[in-house]
């Protein structure tokens, strides 16, 4: 079978090819596809990023939503809570089957404190019961009176050792002691009660530190004493605090304990003194006994303080009641003590505060670090000597300074001044003055490393004044556990 070829069709079908492939092959073309190409990309690219964008929207209104009726059910929760009436007491105790441990709010604990190693020369001499300090009280007026030859001693009486915890955000506690011994213990080292405190809500009661001081002032100094003219007291008590924001306001009443002196009768011949027993001899005098004081009623304090991002400031004031009675003859009476204490804590730069204090008052002198007395006799004539307050200043103006997180400075001055009375003897305790600088070195955490200047000077009613030098180094190391119930 033949196969013919029709030329005419053939060679149309070739042709259009051939213009098919030239019209493809000329650039024109080819550029034309591919904006074709990109211009339905972006279509689509524009359709998914709007698809994206609607869904967000929409998550976003599920979110709202969401958060609406949260918010409508914590607000009905707290309505309900507030109308629910509060259980009679709360039970710390254990529970019904005997095991301890459950409490009706969560209990937290931690032990916390230091210890502390001083090492301290002594460039005269001080009281040796106080060698290891320098409070201005101690220092001789009279030369030699504790030797000449400077001492050296070795203490670690400031190690320190407390519990504190809390039960929820109404009760608090502390117990806290040191190896300070006093009174009795004078020059020991022996454990004795910093704080033992308690709160509930905004009642507190036990010892603490006197609502009239404002211990936030203390200089960031190591020897034990510091300055003289501050008030420092622990004191117990019992405190209301009222609420008030970032404010402070609270009123205390405290132990009343009076400082009293009997002045010059305390070398008054014992056949001397008024109302002898006819059989008296002249043995060692008992006119201590002339002047005794007694405390009916607690001493009445009060604190506000201002809290803000310049520091802070406090003003404080307190009246008591400091009662004496004559032994030899029985008369009794009272006189009124009063007192103010103004202080502040202003933040300067960086961690840097300036800190000052001055105190004015007529018997507040237990109320001082050092030196005050409240109450002495109005006369030297012991057949007619009452007693009165002893009015006092006390002023304290330190400087904390920072030059890194590893190093510091505290440098500062403070004073006490007494107006004495007639009755008072002449070689009691006047006014007393102490400056210290120190350096202070932050290895690392929770270690101390430092050393500290000290300048003391006392003077005595009859104006005979005693001074003293003192340079310490002090390491220390501190501890917080933390909540030990959280492990």
């Amino acid at each position: 079978m033949a196969i013919k070829h029709t030329a005419g069709s053939f060679g149309g079908k070739v042709a259009s090819a051939a213009l098919m492939v030239a019209a493809m092959g000329t650039p024109g073309a080819l550029q034309a596809q591919q904006a074709s190409t990109e211009a339905a990309r972006i279509s689509t690219l524009e359709a998914q990023l709007n698809q994206q964008k609607a869904l967000m929207q929409e998550q976003q209104r599920m979110m709202e939503t969401m958060n609406a009726e949260l918010q409508r059910l914590k607000a009905a929760q707290s309505a309900t809570q507030v109308a629910t009436p509060a259980p009679a007491a709360e039970d710390f105790g254990s529970d019904t089957d005997g095991n301890a441990g459950k409490t009706a709010q969560k209990l937290s604990v931690n032990v916390y404190g230091f210890a502390m190693a001083d090492a301290v020369y002594d460039f005269k001499r001080v009281d040796p019961d106080w060698e290891d300090t320098l409070r201005v009280t101690t220092i001789p007026t009279q030369s030699g009176l504790y030797g000449n030859d400077g001492n050296f001693t070795f203490s670690v009486r400031q190690s320190r050792l407390g519990v504190a915890g809390n039960y929820g955000d109404d009760v608090t506690f502390k117990l806290e002691g040191e190896l300070y011994g006093v009174g009795s213990d004078q020059g020991q080292t022996t454990l004795r009660v910093r704080h033992a405190w308690a709160t509930y809500k905004e009642f507190g009661m036990g010892q603490t530190w006197s609502n009239f001081m404002d211990i936030d002032i203390f200089p960031n100094t190591i020897s034990y004493w510091g300055p003289t003219g501050m008030v420092f007291y622990r004191n117990q008590q019992a405190r209301y605090t009222f609420p008030m924001g970032e404010d402070e306001f609270s009123v205390t009443l405290e132990d009343p304990s009076t400082a009293l002196t009997v002045g010059k009768f305390a070398s008054t011949p014992n056949c001397d003194l008024p109302n002898p027993p006819p059989d008296c001899e002249q043995t060692e005098s008992n006119a201590a006994d002339v002047f005794q004081s007694y405390n009916d009623i607690p001493d009445l304090a009060a604190r506000y303080r201002n809290n803000g991002d310049f520091g802070h400031y406090q003003v404080a004031g307190i009246v008591r009641k400091l009662g004496y009675e004559r032994l030899d003859n029985g008369a009794k009476d009272y006189e009124i003590g009063w007192g103010i204490n103004t202080s502040t804590a202003l933040n300067t730069w960086g961690r840097d505060q300036l800190k000052l204090q001055v105190a004015y008052g007529e018997g507040i002198g237990n109320y001082m670090k050092d030196g005050g007395i409240d109450i002495a006799p109005d006369s030297a004539d012991l057949s007619t000597a009452n007693a009165e307050t002893v009015p006092l200043w006390g002023i304290s103006a330190y400087y904390d300074h920072y030059w890194s997180d590893k190093w510091s400075t505290s440098v500062g001055w403070s004073m006490t001044d007494l107006d004495t009375t007639n009755g008072q003897g002449p070689d009691e305790f006047k006014k007393g003055q102490i400056a210290q600088i120190n350096l202070l070195h932050y290895p690392r955490d929770h270690v101390m490393l430092g050393t500290e200047f000290l300048w003391g000077q006392r003077e005595d009613v009859n104006g005979d004044t005693g001074s003293d030098y003192q340079i310490q180094f002090s390491m220390k190391i501190d501890f917080d556990t933390g909540d030990l119930l959280m492990r």
